[in-house]
């Protein structure tokens, strides 16, 4: 099974443990090599003219360790800001990982979610989705979410954000949630996996040493 986005690929495999036992492990490659190329580093965010004012926040060294609480919240913030901001959406995602204590290189790198080549195909179907949702809101008593987006300035405010017309805009907010929501949980699962398994490497390890 084999987790994509564009160019990398994160693949579950089955191992064997020195009992010969068989287990999950995420085996890396290609994946590595396009995190290496294209996640920020503190000097490339420093240099940059609209991070540089608030440089001393962002750099800040806890927003750059990789613990298992800050990635998945880099994920699912980078996720979030990739599909509704059309532009800006590495500085946005920096600025953001200050108040939720995100990793910063994860929230900017997962930005890349939305790229020329997935950028139309999410906003059809956020279109579809936006339709479908305020379709059944219609046949809905008080009709809940078409009374909100008609609240003064949301959905002009959903349309300046997005950059897209009304329904599609609340199809993008949609899906950004819920991408974001499954981000954080797969992004959690994916690291308790490679944590147990550098565990369970290290062990065998100590093992292989004693006499």
């Amino acid at each position: 099974m084999a987790f994509c986005g564009g160019a990398p690929t994160w693949a579950l495999s089955l191992a064997a443990d020195s009992k010969g036992h068989r287990v999950l492990e995420l085996t890396e490659g290609r994946f590595t090599r396009w995190v290496g190329r294209n996640m920020p580093t503190r000097e490339s965010m420093e240099q940059n003219r609209f991070i540089r004012p608030f440089a001393a926040r962002v750099l800040r060294s806890e927003l750059w360790r990789f613990t298992r609480r800050s990635v998945p919240r880099g994920v699912a913030l980078g996720v979030l800001v990739g599909v509704i901001l059309p532009i800006a959406q590495i500085f946005g995602a920096a600025l953001l990982a200050l108040p939720f204590r995100a990793n910063v290189p994860v929230a900017a790198l997962t930005t890349f979610i939305t790229n020329p080549f997935t950028t139309p195909l999410l906003w059809v179907a956020a279109y579809h989705v936006g339709s479908f949702i305020l379709r059944v809101d219609a046949s809905t008593f008080g009709q809940p979410v078409a009374t909100a987006l008609n609240q003064p300035h949301v959905e002009t405010w959903m349309e300046w954000l997005t950059g897209a017309a009304s329904i599609t805009a609340f199809g993008l907010v949609v899906l950004a949630i819920v991408m974001a929501a499954i981000g954080y949980v797969a992004s959690a699962i994916g690291w308790r996996i490679w944590i147990a398994g550098k565990r369970r490497r290290r062990l065998a390890r100590a093992r292989h040493r004693l006499p």
